[in-house]
């Protein structure tokens, strides 16, 4: 699953890297609030994918004594700690530059002087700005569109492997909170990107720059509404959800099941990381099987539960008697 998630995420890098560069160029020749907004956006997008892929990395560090279940809750707080920071800031900032559009408005799509190491890059676009930052939203499209279809393509896999109904069950039920980060940040980037569209569009055929600021807060909000729905999703993991009781019900008749195995006393699950999950049971076995026996049994159940579900990692049997 690790190598499925980081092909997403350095792809929406890639991407997001681009569009950051493009829509401030767009944003500096017109002074459009939408285009700065959408800066924003592409900026925290690429600050994500970093974050992200630091997760991955960090996640895969070997278990020790101090973290004898591996580092795998480490993707959980890197994703929580982008919606806080990167989503929050960026949101915030699109939002109050929108605002402050709205309230003291001035006329954008102008065209305006870039000047960098002595050279007017304005001078060597010779083209109306409005187009530009057409052409830019319209390739930023592009870009979210190709980024999406990897993330929604890892989603379309594991909603298959696990027999989860549809996008709405697997949110409720991934682990793998870094594809989920990144389908759900494609799918408001290219909302995002529709949205500038349709506002400098307005604001250059209505005559009405309203449209442009109006636009700019609206990224703003979505970026915000994100930052909340990611933070409440990584909440749940962060505190140590475990597997879905369709799938427990499962592990626990095969446990039962075994031969020798009299009742289940206790059961426990909790995800340690992202596809990975710890599962703790406490057994009462016929008591007139041998120690040896029972130590066989154990073994056979614990890779009967491995087999049953592919998170299932780590796995602790108590005997009772």
């Amino acid at each position: 699953m690790a190598g499925g998630s980081r092909s997403v995420v350095i792809a929406a890098l890639i991407a997001n890297g681009s569009i950051a560069v493009l829509k401030f160029f767009g944003f500096l020749l017109t002074g459009s609030p939408s285009m700065l907004s959408e800066t924003y956006h592409s900026i925290s997008d690429t600050g994500n994918q970093v974050f992200l892929l630091i997760g991955i990395r960090y996640s895969e560090r070997t278990a020790n004594r101090a973290h004898p279940f591996g580092y795998g809750k480490a993707q959980f707080f890197y994703a929580f700690l982008v919606s806080v920071l990167l989503f929050g800031i960026a949101g915030w900032e699109s939002l109050k530059h929108g605002y402050e559009a709205i309230v003291h408005p001035a006329h954008g799509g102008e065209r305006a002087d870039v000047i960098l190491a002595g050279i007017n890059f304005t001078e060597l676009v010779p083209v109306d700005p409005f187009w530009i930052n057409v052409v830019v939203l319209l390739g930023a499209i592009l870009f979210e569109i190709y980024a999406f279809a990897k993330a929604r393509a890892e989603l379309n896999r594991q909603i298959a492997n696990y027999g989860w109904s549809g996008l709405r069950e697997a949110f409720s039920k991934t682990s793998d909170v870094t594809t989920l980060t990144a389908f759900t940040e494609d799918a408001i980037a290219l909302g995002g990107a529709v949205i500038a569209l349709v506002g400098i569009s307005l604001a250059r055929f209505l005559d009405a720059p309203i449209f442009d600021a109006v636009a700019s807060v609206l990224i703003g909000a979505l970026l915000m509404f994100f930052a909340v729905a990611l933070a409440w999703e990584n909440k749940r993991l962060i505190l140590g959800e475990s597997l879905p009781a369709d799938v427990e019900t499962e592990l626990r008749k095969a446990i039962s099941e075994h031969d020798g195995v009299v009742h289940i006393d206790g059961f426990r699950t909790v995800f340690v990381g992202p596809g990975e999950v710890l599962v703790t049971a406490d057994v009462s076995f016929d008591g007139e099987l041998e120690t040896g026996d029972i130590d066989a049994d154990i073994d056979r159940i614990e890779d009967r539960l491995r087999g049953l579900d592919d998170r299932v990692r780590i796995v602790y049997i108590e005997p009772e008697v």
